[in-house]
């Protein structure tokens, strides 16, 4: 499959010009016909074949194998998850914090990373450090100290509000020498490019396929490094946990699989196992330089003093700072484009993904310009 085939394979864009997918993608017609044919056979054949609860089991094994070997990992070392937000929340949970305990975060992370560790501080009295950033840049003096003291550090692999790609594996290295643990939030990440958790490292790796994968909604994902589980009990122990449902006294599963909950639907995993299909059809290489080309294109119109993201390409993520974020947002969705404001920095972000085409990029200059967002 080409670019030019994944784009005409998605719905959507018949109807809009989008540069979203940072927050959601589109999904390709293949993948939306993926996880309704999962809903169907599981509601009207399995029912009177191998048993709804069998049929789901076996889905969700299929699905997991597909997305683990995309993401580089053991098929035991993954939770299915609802979100990214629904695995850092659930990590969060399971971990018995102690009064003395130091979280350490960055200072751009998303809510889905600052939320969960607000709760350990409300219920457990953890505390929270926040590291310092400079446009979407880790300062490293300050992220050693934070790990000397901390129990957990959690940062994202590509920061959502500049776009920056942040060196995971050199990160995740200073932590454990100073004996903390890692989790990052990759929802950025896969989908615009090859990556393989393993060998980042990290203890802990949470993230979603409805953004770059451009899978459904509800298929999330927890990533939990062997033997990194052993101390982590949910919050929530559930049908799907645990070894075996009908004891009286019940046992974790040994493995990430220990998150995974009771009867959820197994359609979204399916629609994203059969969205990292289409675009490893593609080509993870092929994407990361597609998408390249056309943000090296839109930058190439943003005055200086205006872009926020880095010069270099690092991301299909472009942050733009404008007088009136919400004005040019609503006055680029009359022109049928579709882009989004960002509360910190106060800023515009357009999201640049390999479906996207010269042309759009054309009509988003256009709009900008139209309505005045583009200094002279």
């Amino acid at each position: 499959m080409t670019p030019r085939e994944l784009r005409a394979s998605i719905p959507a864009l018949e109807e809009t010009t989008f540069f979203n997918t940072g927050a959601s993608g589109p999904s390709p017609q293949p993948v939306l016909e993926a996880a309704t044919d999962c809903l169907v056979h599981h509601k009207t054949v399995a029912p009177a074949a191998e048993g709804m609860y069998t049929a789901a089991a076996n889905t969700r094994e299929e699905s997991r194998e597909t997305i683990a070997a995309h993401l580089g990992v053991e098929p035991s070392e993954l939770a299915l998850t609802e979100s990214t937000s629904d695995a850092i929340s659930a990590l969060a949970a399971s971990i018995n914090w102690q009064s003395s305990d130091v979280i350490a975060r960055t200072a751009f992370e998303h809510p889905a990373g600052v939320l969960p560790w607000q709760r350990a501080v409300k219920q457990e009295g953890a505390r929270v450090r926040i590291i310092e950033t400079h446009n979407g840049r880790i300062d490293r003096e300050s992220y050693a100290e934070a790990v000397e003291e901390a129990r957990l550090v959690c940062f994202s692999s590509i920061s959502w509000n500049y776009g920056t790609r942040i060196p995971v594996a050199e990160l995740v290295e200073i932590a454990h020498d100073a004996d903390c643990e890692v989790l990052v939030d990759a929802v950025q990440s896969a989908g615009q490019a090859s990556i393989d958790l393993e060998a980042w490292g990290a203890d802990y790796v949470a993230g979603s396929g409805h953004k770059w994968l451009l899978g459904p909604w509800g298929s999330g994902y927890l990533y939990v490094r062997t033997g990194a589980e052993t101390p982590l009990h949910p919050a929530q122990v559930c049908y799907n946990s645990v070894e075996d449902p009908d004891t009286t006294e019940y046992t974790l599963k040994p493995n990430a699989q220990r998150f995974e909950r009771g009867t959820t639907s197994p359609a979204p995993h399916v629609g994203m196992a059969k969205a990292i299909t289409l675009l490893e059809s593609v080509g993870l290489a092929e994407i990361q330089a597609r998408i390249e080309t056309l943000t090296d294109r839109l930058k190439t119109a943003i005055p200086d003093a205006q872009l926020l993201s880095p010069d270099g390409f690092e991301s299909g993520l472009v942050t733009i700072d404008v007088a009136e974020p919400e004005y040019v947002v609503d006055h680029l969705a009359d022109a049928e484009i579709r882009i989004r404001s960002l509360p910190d920095p106060d800023a515009i972000r357009i999201s640049v993904h390999a479906f996207n085409t010269e042309r759009e990029l054309e009509r988003l200059f256009d709009a900008l310009a139209d309505c005045g967002a583009l200094e002279a």
